[in-house]
């Protein structure tokens, strides 16, 4: 049988890709059958795998779709020999694949109490193994690699389009039973078709009995040794379970500072994020990779030059922090100073409550240019009494400067811009980003409120913050939009998006709390790179600037909709009212209300009727990795190089830009030959219609000026972005993140 079996494999071969010359393929794989006829199946197709890998080129790029057939039919000899059906099948029987993983405790019990066997088997008749001929290489061997579900000897149970069932009938399964097949079947053909991809904890957790869905966690933590010791209890638990956390110190005093009047006591924040360096080192995440935490301080807080130093390579071990990311939240008259050469001044936040009787990152400027934080700030500057370090403002940005350059950050958070946008802040304040720089949400910090003992028990009453959730799903545009599915997927994909609140798991109370009130979610796309080749647009244009406008200002508008239609469904979130969205405000200042577009005129009618299902809507994440998987380029950013070796731990895979063709490589430009300030004006042409933020690389040659990349920064913030991301030059070796990869 194993003869016939590789028999079939190079048959199959030769029949599927008749287009190409696989003919020397062919003749490889029977001379190595012929060396060696009992050859063991994997050796043998890797060895297939490798050859027609060697044939991949700018020239030749669908040989990895060879690649890609060649271990799909691994995969499926593999599942049936595990699973006992026969491999001309490819696909096994799928009621049977439930039950006996959910035996074993892969699966959780959920999916058989909740679906009949007649419908498992309806579902069953709507699997698409030929949707696996869609995947690259490299795509197929990431999920198999990474989210599949296998036994506990690693050996394959589940295929592609099954972990895609499975996910559909999870994300649907809480649906009313009259209508909840169909929409099981709705979101698996958005996802078998690669129209859209989730986040990856759901990719890799949706169905199984372990782990939970959501991506991005913030966590604020107040000044107190309980609340911070607290903290990092919570994120630990968080990280544990396979999230990617941003965490913002600005609220915990600075290093000299007192305690309980003795002055000199505190010593800052660097010890903390030592402590939470270990936590990122020591809790990984579900045994794949280390925990990954962001911490974020504010630029006035007396501790920022060791925090911006704390990632570099030289200096006290002691007061280093390499597994840590960090940004900076950044106000705008911080900006203002740096452009005027002018003196900035640092203060220790403690000491600023408790003389000035307010707190200074509690504020923001309504407007470009005034606003109450700029008040306080220079009335704390004048105030004879308090304490202040005066510095150059562009000695501290050089800083960051040399940081990025080295590092790969600080990323950067302009918090006055967040603050303006926000839709909801009739609940609170956003103080820094998440891991990856697109989540912006209210947020506050968890404080104990009693300790009591009773009947000897030891009962601890906590004040719950805003500890920030998203989950996060994006659409991939080179598919979607060619296609003209968006209309379709969005709605759908909105629902898939709500419905992970409901279901998820997450092991922090007040971070439970917070994901039902604002019942936030995070659609964002990747592959714009992509569409713009296919569409023939250069990157260094106006057309693509006035594209990404017309685009986003579509997705944004198809996805208020679909939450506004599951708000009438539904109900709409408790944070709905009083909002932006509630008043009609949130429109007014994207300028909607004034457009004379009738759908607008609507939807803004709609939402002040019905409500909205989601307080935060949209986020575009980086998504490197589910990109791959799904064949496109990552998020907003332009490609590295149209044929590259994708490298990770275990193997090395060469990978063309997607499409590739003698007409599509004129628009493939590399991202390091890219003028940034294109990039910066598509981007600010972009996030006028999202919500939240977007994870924004810049990429520069490693020989560039510093003048040259202070104005990229002030580009960014005149413009109107909200966060930029990585600072990747063409020295950089930067880790990527994979917690917020949607």
């Amino acid at each position: 049988m194993t003869r016939d079996w590789k028999q079939y494999v190079l048959d199959d071969l030769s029949e599927r890709f008749a287009h190409m010359n696989v003919e020397a393929l062919h003749q490889y794989g029977q001379s190595l059958l012929d060396k060696k006829a009992e050859i063991d199946e994997k050796e043998w197709v890797q060895q297939l795998i490798l050859e027609a890998l060697s044939f991949l080129d700018e020239q030749e790029p669908e040989w990895t779709y060879v690649a890609s057939n060649l271990y799909g039919k691994l995969l499926y000899r593999e599942a049936a020999e595990n699973r006992g059906y026969l491999y001309q099948e490819k696909y096994g029987p799928f009621y049977e694949l439930l039950q006996s993983l959910t035996t074993i405790g892969i699966y959780h019990k959920s999916l058989l109490e909740r679906y009949r066997k007649e419908e498992i088997d309806e579902l069953e008749q709507l699997i698409e193994p030929d949707k696996d001929h869609l995947f690259t290489y490299i795509g197929l061997k990431t999920l198999a690699d990474r989210y599949i579900a296998k036994d506990y000897q690693k050996g394959v149970q589940e295929l592609p389009q099954e972990r895609f069932m499975i996910i559909a009938m999870t994300l649907m399964k809480q649906e009313p039973k009259e209508i909840r097949l169909k929409l099981v079947k709705e979101a698996y053909w958005a996802l078998s078709n690669l129209y859209m991809t989730v986040a990856t904890p759901t990719l890799a957790n949706a169905g199984k009995s372990y782990g939970q869905l959501s991506s991005c966690f913030i966590d604020t933590i107040d000044d107190s040794l309980q609340g911070i010791f607290d903290s990092n209890t919570d994120i630990a638990n968080l990280s544990k379970n396979g999230g990617g956390i941003g965490v913002y110190l600005g609220k915990i005093r600075s290093r000299g500072s007192a305690i309980k009047g003795f002055k000199g006591a505190s010593s800052g924040v660097l010890p903390w994020m030592k402590q939470l360096n270990n936590t990122a080192v020591s809790v990984d995440q579900l045994g794949q990779r280390k925990g990954a935490i962001c911490a974020y301080l504010d630029i006035w807080h007396k501790d920022i030059f060791s925090f911006l130093d704390a990632k570099l390579n030289n200096g006290d071990e002691r007061y280093r922090t390499h597994d840590l990311f960090t940004g900076v939240c950044l106000p705008d008259v911080f900006m203002e100073q740096v452009e005027a050469r002018a003196n900035w001044y640092l203060f220790d936040p403690h000491q600023v409550r408790s003389m000035m009787g307010y707190s200074l990152e509690d504020f923001y400027d309504e407007v470009r240019g005034e606003g109450v934080f700029r008040d306080k700030y220079w009335e704390c500057v004048h105030h004879p009494g308090l304490d202040k370090e005066e510095v150059p403002a562009i000695d501290i940005m050089k800083r960051i400067l040399r940081s990025q350059l080295e590092t790969g950050g600080p990323f950067m958070f302009y918090r006055d811009e967040v603050n303006r946008q926000n839709a909801n802040k009739h609940l609170g304040m956003i103080y820094s980003s998440n891991l990856c720089t697109e989540i912006t949400q209210n947020q506050s910090p968890t404080t104990v409120a009693e300790q009591v003992t009773k009947d000897g028990n030891i009962i601890i009453t906590k004040q719950p913050g805003d500890f920030v959730v998203c989950n996060l799903s994006s659409i991939n545009l080179g598919r979607a939009v060619t296609n003209d599915v968006l209309e379709r997927l969005i709605k759908v994909q909105v629902r898939m998006l709500d419905n992970v609140i409901d279901l998820n798991t997450i092991p922090v109370l007040q971070a439970d709390l917070t994901n039902k009130k604002y019942r936030a979610v995070g659609l964002g796309t990747f592959g714009w790179h992509h569409l713009l080749a296919l569409k023939r647009i250069t990157w260094e244009s106006d057309e693509a600037v006035d594209y990404a406008d017309r685009l986003y200002e579509k997705i944004a508008y198809l996805t208020i909709k679909a939450s506004m239609e599951l708000a009438k469904e539904k109900g709409p979130c408790s944070a709905y009212e009083n909002s932006e969205w509630q008043s009609g405000k949130y429109f007014e200042r994207k300028g909607y209300d004034q457009s004379n577009r009738n759908d607008w005129k609507q939807l803004t009618a709609g939402v002040s009727q019905y409500g909205i299902r989601n307080s935060y809507l949209m986020a575009v994440a980086p998504n490197a990795s589910t990109s791959l998987i799904a064949g496109s380029t990552a998020s907003i950013d332009p490609i590295f190089q149209k044929f590259y070796a994708e490298e990770k731990k275990d193997y090395k895979i060469p990978v063309t830009a997607p499409d590739l063709s003698v007409e599509t490589t004129w628009y493939y430009k590399s991202a390091y030959y890219i003028d940034q300030h294109w990039s910066i004006k598509q981007n600010a042409a972009r996030q006028k219609h999202i919500d939240q933020s977007i994870s924004f690389n810049f990429y520069v040659p490693n020989t560039i000026q510093a003048k040259e990349l202070l104005d990229l920064h002030l580009d960014a913030w005149k413009s109107g972005l909200k966060t930029t991301y990585y600072l990747r030059s063409t020295s950089s070796d930067l880790i990527e993140c994979e917690s917020c990869s949607s």
